[in-house]
């Protein structure tokens, strides 16, 4: 038995359910995908290794669409100051500058999908259909009434004007769509390591830049934090294969005297470091989401932000043309969320990318650049609060939910 939607979102992750939720209570009917149910959360439950730094601008499109209360419910830490330096020079970023309460949020990965799941559950135009796999998908742009088909391990089959991948680095609907990728692999690796702290909860969070790539600081709630080790794919399998006690003596080693003593490590997890952008974002009928579209280096942790900041525009998008009486499937329809898009996704994945690549070496000339950056963004008052502004999602061109407007 076939069921007809308007919308058939593939991934029930963090973007995927921020776009479900984004879409909820208005008149297009919304499937959602998801092949694993998330765990239930439990305060007595440790950190999950998998953790963002969420923005304001995040933070404002969870309110408006109603799941900000799913995380405060569940945990969160907040951060007012940000530090990064290196050998010579450093600055530190705080925000109480530029008259905000904080920088940004500390989340668990599952806790903010958990708040866009549990929030989707109140509106009566979207289905949730978890935990299920998909048999086989089908794109057909030629027809009006459905381009895209799915039809899941359980027999049912889905019928939609629109797919939305939001389904991953690796996107199924990418591929069934011939949407190929730009990419390119680090060759270095990162190692989250989930310890616990002899201080209690911190309010910073920092990044210092050696030669052999960065070491970064994210603060937990209580005792606890996740530490970031980014170095080449040889050493950090050395290191995940250290017993936790050597490990800690590694840390203490190599790691700044800030960390400060850690009792124990309770964690540890590592994945490589890619940078992937997808050629287009949109052809009729489909349209590409966070990661499905883009993956970004972690090292400022941009990449769920500007996956929640494409969901929010593509909702605007897609309910304004409803709104007009187009067809939501139409290229020129999606091709206003491309253009919304595109260019900041990659405006963000450059300054990453050069970031990265600038601050990571001992080349003299880059040295000198990077500390006299370090020390011009300490002096000069309005580019460090422009730094800050975009480190919190606050500059260019925002949707509105991003600015805690509603698109109904």
């Amino acid at each position: 038995m076939n069921e007809n939607f308007d919308v058939i979102i593939v991934g029930g992750g963090m973007v995927g359910a921020a776009l479900a939720c984004s879409l909820g209570n208005s008149p297009l009917r919304v499937a959602v995908i998801e092949q694993s149910t998330p765990e239930e959360f439990n305060a007595e439950q440790p950190h999950d290794l998998r953790v963002s730094a969420l923005s304001i601008a995040s933070r404002k499109i969870m309110e408006t669409v109603g799941a900000w209360q799913g995380v405060e419910s569940r945990r969160l830490c907040p951060f007012q100051r940000m530090r990064v330096w290196e050998t010579a020079g450093d600055t530190e970023f705080s925000s109480a500058a530029i008259d905000y309460p904080e920088l940004g949020y500390i989340v668990e990965n599952r806790v903010t999908q958990l708040a866009f799941l549990e929030r989707l559950q109140a509106f009566d135009n979207v289905v949730l259909f978890c935990p299920v796999g998909i048999k086989a998908m089908r794109y057909t742009p030629e027809q009006s009434s459905s381009a895209g088909t799915v039809e899941l391990n359980d027999g049912r089959i889905l019928q939609a004007k629109l797919l939305v991948a939001a389904d991953g680095g690796q996107s199924r609907v990418r591929q069934l769509a011939g949407i190929g990728v730009n990419s390119r692999d680090y060759q270095q690796h990162a190692l989250v390591i989930y310890v616990e702290t002899e201080y209690p909860q911190q309010d910073i969070t920092w990044q210092r830049f050696v030669a052999s790539g960065p070491q970064a600081f994210l603060p937990l709630t209580g005792h606890f934090a996740s530490l970031v080790w980014y170095n080449s794919v040889d050493e950090v399998r050395r290191l995940q294969a250290l017993p936790d006690a050597e490990l800690l003596t590694e840390l203490y080693a190599a790691f700044p005297d800030t960390l400060g003593r850690l009792t124990a490590i309770h964690g540890k997890v590592s994945f490589a470091l890619k940078c992937q952008h997808a050629q287009s974002y949109v052809k009729t009928g489909v349209a590409l989401v966070g990661d499905a579209a883009h993956m970004i280096n972690p090292l400022a942790g941009q990449g769920v932000n500007i996956g929640l900041l494409d969901a929010a525009a593509l909702a605007e998008v897609l309910l304004t043309a409803e709104r007009q009486g187009e067809s939501i499937q139409e290229l020129q329809v999606l091709e206003r969320y491309e253009k919304l898009r595109r260019t900041e996704n990659l405006k963000m994945m450059t300054v990453m990318d050069a970031f990265y690549h600038v601050f990571s070496n001992d080349i003299l000339p880059l040295k000198f650049i990077r500390n006299l950056g370090l020390g011009l963004a300490e002096r000069i008052l309005p580019a460090k609060n422009k730094i800050m502004r975009a480190a919190m999602g606050l500059e260019g061109k925002l949707p509105k939910l991003a600015r805690g407007e509603s698109i109904l």
